[in-house]
């Protein structure tokens, strides 16, 4: 053998005794590479899941966690470091990075690990802390408001599926050994790019300084009551900088540990900053403050109102918000740019699409490596139905700070893709939220507490120790799984996914009226109690009550005049009337009564606090929750005919046309004529020259005639025409949407039918009236106290929201200008037809245009804000506030008391300037809620009625086209419903497309003849379809199902 072949043998030689140590050869460099580029693919993740299965049938496996610590060793990793590795893997039993016998020998697969780990020593020095939910959505499970009823731990689950034996688990917690803590996850781990456990960048000494922060408590309520007046008083300059991201803060992904396995527990959340942090922070404008608002659809979507004015911050997921709740006021941090949200359209940032992944858009940022610099590509993940909408590589991407569209150089700039700002929250500065919840009891076997499902999935789940549990339920929790039970939260730690609490109350079966209708008020803080004695204290003692004589001689007496009230048939506070004559010159002194509340309820009483802290009377489908007790505004203060009451006047002179020529402002007493319904009024106005007989209409006093009656009413009428064609001619706007009334049963209070209420002149008449009133006042107290009037202001609609809105109208077609409220006003009245289907087109345009639309909302003139933002939007008046109805209204009884003291009849108000101003933010919130629960209740009221009912037919009319569903208007019952397509029985397919940028739907039909094709038709905006209202298997809940139309051309 000549020496080249035996050199040649010795090297093959060579090559099989290193083979013998090493289970596979190291790949070459590119394969590596390539390995590296797709570590968090799909193929990879299943070859690991292989890979962790083979490794269970090796007889001759080492101690796992020695191994583990062998490795970590070899690897040389610091301690963080090993936990990064280490989550990357199932079981440490069922997966072993060393496999062999020999402490030298590894496979390929650890050979890879070590080079990904020295990979990722090199980029954790580049990633920024904050890691994004969705970016972790395929990891885990998120447990917190899970719809899913199969969980059956209330403790903070790492995972719900398991990759190997039950019995070989338990084997590996006996051999733990110290490296317990970083016991792995389960295969799910292996879905995803993983989240570090704590915040990279930070050196090893804030590292541990984070891990040993896991330890400490979560700050005290009290504390942070503490705290929060100082914070409210803090305003944060509206600034587009990035905050820098605070070091030393465990990472928003960690995930807790059963409580029984004697780990230490990784923290969920981020521990709040201090009232130090938070000051500083909002005075450099690197924190913003305000309201979180989280998508009732999707609870793992929530919004923060933008400091610019803007497209609102999008919070993403339940770590995000940091154990906030809906309404609750809290201090937000911005996230690194790099961690914004993609999305391809302006809609897609109020989650429009139906597509699980079509809201991923991430803009993820391009790994660093050592020696090299960052990759000009951006990669986005996106699955959507609609090619257009996919999110493709693109080369060279600019970043700019100023800038906020990505542009593809080889599409139309109509497609350029948007950022939005994403946040998480630091600080809780106030719990709007009340903690309490709806919901139902689950028993958890072996477990010494029970789970708590609210019916609101935006609230996360709570554990209920099970001694605090009914006796019942513990013996038989069966039963308890159709009871509606309130739940109070008492605390969330920042290591658990779940609430904890307490069971307030069981309220009784689920679907029933009076359980739901409790559930709903206590949710929403109303507070539905009987008021106490010290408050029942402050109301005349002396019964029947009159006016005292010294009282009368204080104020104009009104008594003689035709002064009365047109109500709802059924009201029982009547707070105001109307009077109208004519004068000899042709002129009209009308006047506006209304309840003098101020004269019973002194300021600083507790009859009064009562009031402020209610600040509503709450009107539902059955019933109303008074502001005041029953005694005052069912009473003495409301305005029932035929007797004596103290009122509070505003009497103009008019002209026929509605000029104001006088106006006077007093206390005054009148005596109602005649109590008059709207279809008792609407009656009048129709039948301008018929004579009534005094059967036809309510009791009328003496001193006054039917006809006296009839013809205030019908001067009222004309002025008001006048009245409200004048506003409109000057700029006002206004959106009616449907509400839906109805017909009970007298005993059980039950719904026996429904419909639409009908607006009509009569309720025109009433509202042009009180307007008047409202504007006259806020005139008049604001010329008095300029630092101190409560008014009422409406902020003009977001500007992003109606540049969106104008190029969806004109996409449809329709030529709308949003200059202004007025030529809104102008451009619907234009467009709505006068088609059979003009009123549902009305309806659904309104809503469109509504969307954009802000609150109106109390404020105090002393602010800090500026005169211009004094103004009523939709009003189009400089001034306005609440003045007519105190009765129900907390605002109206201080605005009656600033007119008092303005006038010199009464004292000055006790309030200073802040004051005013914490009351209304009171009185916003609790309109707020009172709406809320308003809309619930008629919610309520509609199920039973489709349960009781149904199924119900309608046309319908759509309002809104998504991807996978579609959302229209039911026209004879005025609610909105989604439509899903999975859903619609007879359809053979569906396609998403835009024809000329409108979103469409086509459904295709399964055809009844065997033979023939399929037929298509096509869901666009104001496309009318036929639908079916029906109940579903949970109570109250039911479904708008498309039917088949008749005829579909093919």
């Amino acid at each position: 053998m000549d020496p080249a072949q035996q050199a040649n043998k010795a090297k093959r030689n060579r090559g099989m005794r290193r083979s013998q140590n090493q289970s596979v050869t190291p790949p070459p460099k590119d394969a590596y590479a390539r390995l590296l580029s797709q570590h968090r693919s799909s193929m990879f993740a299943s070859y690991l899941a292989q890979y962790a299965q083979d490794s269970l049938t090796q007889k001759e496996a080492n101690d796992s966690s020695a191994s583990l610590q062998g490795h970590s060793d070899r690897l040389n990793l610091p301690q963080q470091k090993k936990d990064h590795v280490l989550i990357e893997f199932p079981d440490s039993s069922d997966f072993s990075l060393s496999s062999s016998k020999n402490k030298g020998e590894e496979s390929s697969l650890s050979l890879y690990m070590e080079k990904l780990s020295s990979h990722c020593d090199q980029q954790d020095c580049e990633r920024k802390p904050g890691v994004n939910e969705r970016q972790r959505r395929d990891q885990r499970r998120d447990t917190t408001t899970s719809q899913d009823g199969d969980i059956e731990s209330g403790e903070e689950l790492a995972c719900s599926r398991s990759n190997g034996p039950k019995k070989h688990q338990k084997q590996q917690k006996k051999t733990d050994g110290p490296n317990k803590n970083a016991a792995p996850k389960a295969a799910e781990v292996y879905a995803g790019p993983q989240t570090p456990t704590m915040n990279a960048g930070a050196s090893e000494q804030e590292q541990e300084k984070g891990r040993k922060s896991k330890k400490k408590t979560q700050p005290k309520k009290p504390e942070e009551e503490k705290n929060r007046e100082a914070v409210l008083k803090l305003s944060a300059d509206p600034q587009t900088q990035s905050p820098k991201p605070k070091q030393g803060v465990n990472s928003l992904g960690a995930k807790g540990k059963n409580k029984g396995d004697g780990r230490s527990k990784k923290q969920v959340f981020e521990s709040y900053m201090s009232l130090e942090e938070v000051s500083h922070g909002l005075k450099r404008g690197e924190l913003y403050q305000g309201q979180l608002r989280i998508n009732p659809k999707n609870y793992n979507e929530a919004f923060f109102p933008s400091p610019d004015d803007t497209r609102d911050i999008f919070l993403d997921g339940v770590v995000a918000r940091n154990r906030a709740l809906n309404g609750d006021i809290v201090v937000i941090q911005i996230l690194p740019r790099e961690q914004w949200k993609v999305v391809k359209s302006d809609t897609d940032c109020d989650s429009t699409s139906e597509s699980d992944t079509q809201t991923e858009h991430v803009l993820r940022t391009a790994q660093k490596s050592a020696g090299h610099g960052p990759s000009p590509n951006v990669r986005a993940e996106d699955q959507s139905s609609d090619p257009e909408e996919l999110l493709r590589k693109r080369p060279d991407v600019s970043c700019a700070d100023t800038g906020e569209h990505l542009e593809d150089p080889s599409a139309s700039r109509a497609n350029a893709d948007i950022l939005q700002k994403t946040a998480k929250v630091v600080y809780i500065v106030e719990r709007k939220h009340s903690r309490a919840v709806t919901g139902h009891l689950k028993f958890l076997p072996d477990k010494p507490f029970a789970m708590f499902s609210p019916v609101d999935h935006r609230v996360p789940r709570i554990n209920v120790k099970l001694d605090d549990c009914p006796a019942e339920f513990r013996t038989n929790p069966g039963d308890f799984a159709k009871t509606l039970l309130i739940c109070q939260i008492t605390d969330w730690a920042a290591d658990s996914n779940f609430a904890e609490g307490r069971l307030a109350k069981t309220l009784g079966q689920a679907g029933e009226i009076e359980p739901e209708t409790e559930g709903i008020m206590i949710e929403y803080n109303v507070d539905f109690s009987e008021f106490p004695q010290e408050v029942l204290d402050c109301l005349p003692r002396t019964l029947p009550w009159t006016i005292p004589p010294e009282e009368i001689e204080k104020r104009r007496d009104l008594r003689k005049e035709c002064v009365f009230t047109i109500d709802p048939a059924t009201a029982r506070d009547l707070d105001d009337a109307l009077s109208c004559k004519q004068l000899p010159d042709g002129n009209f002194e009308v006047g506006v009564h209304i309840a003098d509340v101020s004269y019973f309820v002194k300021e600083g009483t507790s009859l009064d606090n009562m009031a402020s802290q209610r600040a509503t009377s709450v009107y539902l489908v059955q019933m109303v929750v008074p502001m005041l007790p029953r005694l005052l505004c069912e009473e003495l203060c409301s305005l029932n005919p035929l007797t004596d009451r103290l009122t509070f006047s505003v009497i103009w002179k008019l002209t026929p046309e509605g000029k104001i020529l006088d106006e006077w402002f007093g206390r005054s007493v009148v005596h109602s004529c005649v109590k008059l319904s709207y279809d008792d009024a609407q009656r009048l106005i129709e039948a301008p020259e018929r004579l009534f007989p005094p059967d036809e209409l309510p009791p009328i006093d003496a001193e006054h005639t039917v006809d006296e009656i009839h013809q205030a009413v019908l001067h009222l009428h004309s002025i008001a025409k006048n009245l409200r064609a004048q506003r409109f001619l000057g700029g006002a706007l206004r959106l009616d949407q449907p509400k839906l009334s109805f017909t009970l049963d007298k005993e059980t209070m039950t719904p026996q039918g429904c419909y639409i209420y009908e607006y009509r002149d009569c309720n025109k008449l009433v509202e042009e009236f009180m307007l008047l009133a409202n504007m006259a006042t806020a005139t008049h107290i604001y010329r008095a106290f300029p630092t101190l009037a409560l008014l009422r202001r409406h902020p003009p609609p977001k500007a992003k929201l109606v540049k969106e809105l104008e190029v969806l109208c004109n996409q449809l077609g329709l030529n709308m200008d949003f200059t202004s409220a007025g030529t809104i006003h102008k451009s619907l009245c234009a467009i709505y037809g006068d088609d059979e289907y003009s009123v549902y087109r009305r309806q659904v345009l309104n809503n469109m245009c509504s969307r954009p639309m802000q609150l109106a909302l109390y404020f105090c003139t002393g602010t800090r804000l500026q005169r211009e933002h004094f103004q009523h939007y939709a009003l189009n008046v400089p001034l306005y506030t609440h003045f007519t109805s105190p009765i129900r209204r907390y605002p109206d009884i201080i605005v009656h008391r600033l007119l008092a003291a303005s006038l010199n009849l009464g004292p000055p108000l006790g309030l200073s300037t802040e004051e005013v101003q914490i009351r209304a933010l009171h009185c916003n919130d609790k309109k707020t809620l009172s709406k809320k629960v308003q809309e619930l209740s008629s919610e309520l009221y509609f199920g039973v009625f489709v349960k009781e009912c149904g199924p119900l037919e309608s046309k319908a009319m759509v309002m809104g086209v998504l991807d996978k569903s579609f959302d229209v208007l039911v026209i004879q019952y005025g609610v909105q419903k989604r439509i899903y397509c999975k859903s619609i029985v007879g359809l053979d397919s569906y396609r998403y497309r835009k024809a000329e940028k409108v979103p469409q739907l086509v459904l295709v039909w399964t055809n009844d003849d065997e033979e023939g094709s399929p037929v298509e038709q096509v869901i666009s905006i104001f496309s009318v379809v036929d639908v079916q209202l029906k109940a579903d298997d949970v109570p109250l809940k039911y479904s708008a199902l498309l039917r088949r139309p008749e005829n579909i051309a093919s």
